[in-house]
């Protein structure tokens, strides 16, 4: 037996849902590839790209690393009432341009995210943790769905919010942003949350030293997400003069398999869902000043080689 390979006991179910995305690439790299994680299925959301491209990165990146078993559900094709916007200058007209992936090897299973995602929770054998690296429409619909599953939850680790300034309005966050009622929904569930926010993961950059290392690893996938991580570095560079780009969506991934990568604060947050300058704030209460109980665990601060080393190892599994 591989003494390196998780117990039984240690292997966490998770459903990873998503809008492929290059940093969502990484993260379904990092969540399907380790074996502390057992990847019941891909959900997709609109959200980096229309919901038909991020359906189909999703089955392409599980063909690039050989994990066609994983079945993939689309979701929601829009906010439960917002008007949908593509930031194409992220990550291009088809949600993952700058290189080469195969395309998927089977279709998507003919459910929706919400449906699939029911019938895997109710069959899990235990609670099972949702990753959710896109907008919350998803996990929101799902909620309103089938309000006496949260039980089967054991928690949602998502990527968005921020403590500080945006990145798509001076106060909002993107994935937040995009549907601030879902997001709402979310962090008044109950359900225990860990947000990876742009406090943490603009700490999470590949630079082109780890980025070096994963075209040195001499397989595909090192080298298409060597090509991806290029592209997906040519805005930031262009709008904050960064060498490289964060990883976002891989943090929400990485916090799982090593906890120690992240230091965190448990605080009250609040989804702001007005019009305005403040639509998408998540509003964290330091100081406990309305009296409610704190609803997340926020993260602060990465270890950023710890972080490129799990990436790097995880792509460099991959045969």
């Amino acid at each position: 037996m591989d003494p390196s390979a998780p117990s039984v006991a240690a292997v966490r179910p998770v459903i990873l849902d998503c809008d492929p995305g290059h940093d969502d690439a990484l993260a379904i790299a990092l969540a399907v590839v380790r074996r502390e994680l057992d990847v019941l299925a891909i959900t997709t959301v609109a959200g980096n790209a229309g919901l038909a491209a991020t359906t189909r990165n999703a089955g392409r990146v599980l063909a690039l690393l050989g994990r066609d078993d994983i079945p993939v559900a689309a979701g929601a094709d829009r906010p439960l009432v917002r008007e949908p916007w593509v930031p194409v200058e992220f990550h291009g007209e088809s949600g993952l341009d700058g290189a080469d992936l195969p395309e998927p090897a089977r279709p998507p299973v003919d459910v929706t995210a919400v449906e699939l995602t029911t019938r895997l929770l109710r069959a899990a054998s235990e609670p099972v943790t949702l990753i959710a690296t896109g907008p919350l429409t998803n996990i929101a619909l799902l909620l309103h769905a089938a309000p006496g599953l949260r039980e089967r939850v054991d928690t949602i680790s998502l990527m968005g919010g921020s403590l500080g300034a945006g990145n798509t309005t001076a106060s909002a966050e993107y994935n937040i942003w995009a549907d601030p009622e879902a997001a709402d929904t979310v962090f008044r569930s109950g359900i225990p949350i860990r947000m990876a926010g742009l406090d943490v993961t603009h700490q999470a950059l590949m630079l082109p030293a780890d980025v070096a290392r994963l075209e040195g690893l001499g397989n595909r996938a090192g080298l298409v997400f060597a090509d991806l991580m290029r592209f997906f570095a040519i805005h930031h560079r262009d709008r904050y003069g960064w060498e490289g780009p964060p990883v976002h969506d891989a943090v929400a991934v990485a916090w799982l398999l090593d906890p120690g990568l992240v230091d965190s604060r448990r605080l009250r947050v609040d989804v702001e869902v007005g019009d305005g300058l403040t639509r998408g704030r998540t509003v964290a209460d330091h100081e406990g000043l309305a009296g409610q109980p704190p609803n997340a665990e926020v993260g602060l601060t990465i270890d950023r080689e710890g972080l490129m080393d799990l990436i790097v190892d995880a792509v460099g599994r991959v045969r």
